[in-house]
């Protein structure tokens, strides 16, 4: 009797004229004994990959002669971004051109906000006390004219509203639908575009604070919320005309940012270099702290998909954190030798790049994932990068992998002043604990962080 080993023919050849020849894997286990130490060896490879393609400066757009301390996105759009400086100059960005569409000197004095209205028409304040309302398509099509070798206005622009005010203006924000807009200087003020004094004053009873910045909620847009100089946080509600909650807190606030995806969770961006997310319904204590910045936090804004924010600090860099990761080898940090301190950082509408405004003069554009390859991508490269992906997310516990993954270059001042922080927090740690060893038992008990934050919280 004699035994054959027959295979079909058809088995291994293309079913049809075309498609790719089938191959015939043995799924044994026992028939691979090195297929894992392969496949971290392919994990190492794609996360060096990735710290190797990481260059997220993407390009910067000059034209400022002062420093950018607003930015502002156009809703609806996802190609014109805003920016005002500090000598009272508008600028408004094409970032898929990297060009000036529009140039308004608008204040003659520091331009503190800027927002856009529902009619493609933009409002900006600052401290001379006026605020001041622009028409930009307008401008899109004059200077459209001017390129193509038409006449363009001679005369200098001039605005199309004027509201003025009895004290320098520090923010402002449009209302997501209505034609209202509110504005932050000694009080918070809502304005009607259609009238020339505010429709009502909003203040805490007993505050005397200069407020510094104000947003509207983008989900419950009666809800307005502002930071203060003493150190407050305050919630108002337009329909009855008055502040709802106050918080004090332990350090100044220098800016706020409503999620766009859960309306109860609002960013602040605090002098004590962290930044806290607060749920309205509790403000007691903050639901998450994120810490990693040396220096005063001075900007925050969430992405539009709500799970990332990105933030822009003294100490001159740019970090973007993951929400609810906390740590800060979690956050990615982005720098240049020539970026000054970082003023004013916003998302653009389709979450793939960073703008950031620094004291330089310019405003910088950068890759919200640094790795991430710009242009046409084919299905077959597509499908390896999402095979790395995978990969580096199945093996981020190994030592190895991992200490690739969260390695990042950071500048020397910033470095050493990170060791110095944790160096002053360590000892103030060891004191409490010997104090806390040489006093009566149950004397002193050990506070948690977050419930250090807040000072009191009135209604």
């Amino acid at each position: 009797k004699i035994s054959l080993l027959q295979h079909a023919p058809s088995d291994h050849l293309p079913q049809r004229p075309g498609d790719i020849t089938p191959t015939t894997r043995n799924l044994n286990p026992l028939m691979h004994p090195f297929s894992k130490a392969r496949e971290r060896n392919r994990a190492l490879v794609a996360v060096k990959m990735e710290r190797m393609f990481s260059k997220p400066f993407v390009a910067s757009l000059e034209g400022h002669v002062d420093s950018v301390g607003v930015l502002v996105r156009k809703p609806g759009g996802v190609g014109l971004v805003a920016s005002g400086s500090g000598d009272g100059e508008i600028i408004l960005h094409d970032l898929p051109q990297r060009k000036h569409i529009v140039r308004v000197q608008a204040h003659k004095g520091m331009l503190t906000g800027l927002c856009f209205t529902s009619e493609d028409r933009v409002l900006s304040c600052g401290l001379d006390k006026n605020v001041k309302m622009w028409d930009i398509s307008e401008d899109a099509a004059s200077s459209a004219r001017v390129e193509a070798g038409e006449a363009g206005p001679s005369e200098p622009r001039k605005p199309l509203a004027l509201f003025s005010g009895k004290a320098p203006f520090n923010s402002i924000d449009h209302h997501r639908t209505d034609p209202v807009f509110a504005t932050a200087s000694t009080t918070v003020q809502v304005w009607d575009e259609s009238k020339s004094s505010p429709l009502s004053n909003l203040t805490f009873s007993g505050s005397t604070e200069t407020v510094t910045s104000v947003r509207f909620n983008p989900s419950e847009s009666s809800v307005l919320a502002s930071v203060g100089s003493d150190r407050t946080l305050v919630l108002y509600d337009i329909r009855t005309g008055k502040a709802e909650r106050r918080v004090i807190m332990q350090m100044r606030t220098n800016a706020l940012s409503w999620s766009p995806t859960f309306p109860t969770t609002l960013l602040l961006a605090s002098e004590d270099h962290n930044l806290y997310t607060f749920d309205i319904r509790s403000l007691a204590v903050p639901t998450q702290i994120y810490k990693a910045h040396v220096s005063a936090v001075m900007s925050c804004d969430w992405s539009p998909t709500g799970t990332e924010f990105v933030s822009g600090g003294w100490d001159r860099t740019v970090r973007i954190w993951k929400e609810g990761a906390v740590g800060a080898r979690k956050a990615e940090v982005y720098h240049s030798k020539r970026m000054q301190r970082v003023l004013s950082t916003i998302f653009t509408a389709d979450a793939r790049f960073v703008l950031s405004g620094s004291d330089d003069g310019n405003v910088r554009l950068w890759k919200a994932k640094a790795s991430e390859k710009l242009g046409i991508i084919d299905a077959r490269e597509r499908a390896a990068m999402e095979y790395r992906e995978s990969l580096k997310e199945r093996w981020r516990h190994d030592q190895e992998v991992g200490r690739i993954a969260r390695r990042r270059h950071i500048p020397k001042p910033v470095l050493k002043a990170g060791e110095l922080k944790r160096t002053m927090l360590e000892a103030s740690k060891v004191k409490e604990d010997r104090r806390r060893k040489h006093t009566r038992a149950g004397g002193s008990k050990p506070t948690a962080e977050r419930k250090k934050v807040v000072v009191v919280e009135q209604t």
